[in-house]
C-alpha cells in the first residue's frame, strides 16, 4: 500500500551570502530555546521566583545544550572529527575539503542531556536560591517541548532517518539518497537545488526517484512522541502533588524520553560509526538504558537530604 508514501526533498535553508545560509534546523533550535524560556518564565511567576535569575538560566542552558551535544555527538559517533577536522567541532564551519559555513551539524540528545546536567550544576553553584533538583525538575518540562522541535528540524534535513521500509507511512529522502554532486552528474544540471527539484517535477528524471527506497520517518515519530512527554511532565507539575516531589519530574523525563529513544531506534539507521552491541541493541539503545535506570532512581528511591 503507497497511497500515504510520499517524497521528502525540501530546500533545507535560505542563501544569504556567499556561503552563509540560513538553515531551518538552526531555526528550530532557536524556537525550541525560545518556547522553553518562555515556559520556564511562566513557571518563575508561578513560583514566585525573581525573573532576575531566568536571564542566566537561559544562557547557561543554552550553551549546556549545544556544547554537550556536539561533544556527545563527536564522542559517541563521530570521533574521527578529533584528528581530521578539529575546529569544526566547536565552529559552524566545515574546514577539511574546503572552508564552508554548515551551522552546528551532528549533534547528540545524550552528550545535551549531561551538558544540561553540568550545566545547571554550574548555574545553582552560581546562583543559589533554589536546590539543584528544583531547577532540573522545572528545566526538564522545558527541554521536553524543545525535543519536538529539534526532531522535526531532523526531519527537514532528511538526517537520523529510518529503516527501509514497505509502510504506507514511508518517506522517500531524495536528499540523503542522493549527494550534491551525484545529483548534478545524473540530471546534467549545474545547480544542485534546481537539479533536485527536477527530480520530483520532472518526468524525465522519473527513474532516479524511482531508485530512492521508502523509509520510516524516524524524526517525525520521536517528535510525536515528545509532544506526549511535555504533555505528561506538564500535567503532573500543574495537577498533582507529584510535581513538587523533589528528583520526580527529573526522573520521570528521563524515563519517559528515553524509552522513546530507544523503541525508535528499532525503526533508525544508525549513525556515525554506530555500531551493534550486547544482544542485537545500537549504540544509542545502550546509551539510553542508563539514562532510563536513573530516572527510575530518581522517581522511586531519591530522598533529598535535609539539613539538621
Amino acid at each position: 500500500m503507497l497511497l500515504l508514501q510520499f517524497d521528502w526533498n525540501p530546500i533545507t535553508g535560505i542563501d544569504i551570502f556567499g556561503n552563509f545560509k540560513l538553515h531551518f534546523y538552526s531555526v528550530m533550535w532557536i524556537v525550541a530555546f525560545l518556547l522553553g524560556f518562555q515556559i520556564m518564565k511562566r513557571i518563575f511567576l508561578k513560583e514566585k521566583v525573581s525573573l532576575d535569575y531566568l536571564d542566566p538560566l537561559f544562557i547557561y542552558t543554552v550553551l549546556a545544550t549545544m556544547l554537550g551535544a556536539r561533544l556527545g555527538h563527536v564522542l559517541f559517533y563521530q570521533s574521527e572529527l578529533i584528528s581530521q577536522d578539529f575546529f569544526s567541532i566547536f565552529l559552524p564551519f566545515k574546514f577539511k575539503g574546503g572552508f564552508e559555513f554548515t551551522g552546528f551539524q551532528g549533534l547528540a540528545s545524550h552528550g545535551a542531556a549531561i551538558g544540561i546536567i553540568i550545566g545547571m550544576y554550574l548555574y545553582r553553584k552560581k546562583y543559589n536560591y533554589k536546590s539543584l533538583m528544583w531547577i532540573l525538575d522545572r528545566v526538564v518540562i522545558s527541554v521536553a517541548s524543545g525535543a519536538v522541535f529539534i526532531r522535526i528540524g531532523n526531519f527537514i534535513n532528511s538526517e537520523i532517518i529510518g529503516k527501509i521500509t514497505d509502510s504506507p507511512l514511508g518517506v522517500r529522502f531524495i536528499q540523503d539518497y542522493y549527494s550534491k554532486r551525484q545529483i548534478v552528474g545524473e540530471t546534467g544540471i549545474e545547480n544542485y537545488k534546481e537539479a533536485y527539484a527536477a527530480v520530483t517535477n520532472n518526468a524525465q528524471f522519473q527513474y532516479l526517484l524511482d531508485a530512492v527506497p521508502a523509509r520510516h520517518a524516524a524524526q517525525l515519530y520521536e517528535s510525536f512522541c515528545y509532544i506526549f512527554v511535555f504533555l505528561i511532565l506538564w500535567f503532573i507539575y500543574q495537577k498533582t502533588n507529584k510535581g513538587q516531589q523533589s528528583g520526580y519530574l527529573f526522573g520521570l523525563f528521563l524515563v519517559l524520553l528515553w524509552t522513546v529513544r530507544f523503541f525508535v531506534e528499532f525503526v533508525k539507521e544508525p549513525q556515525g560509526d554506530e555500531y551493534i552491541t550486547l544482544l542485537g541493541l545500537n549504540t544509542g539503545q545502550m546509551l539510553s538504558i542508563p539514562f532510563v535506570l536513573i530516572g527510575l532512581y530518581f522517581m522511586f528511591v531519591y530522598k533529598p537530604k535535609t539539613s539538621k
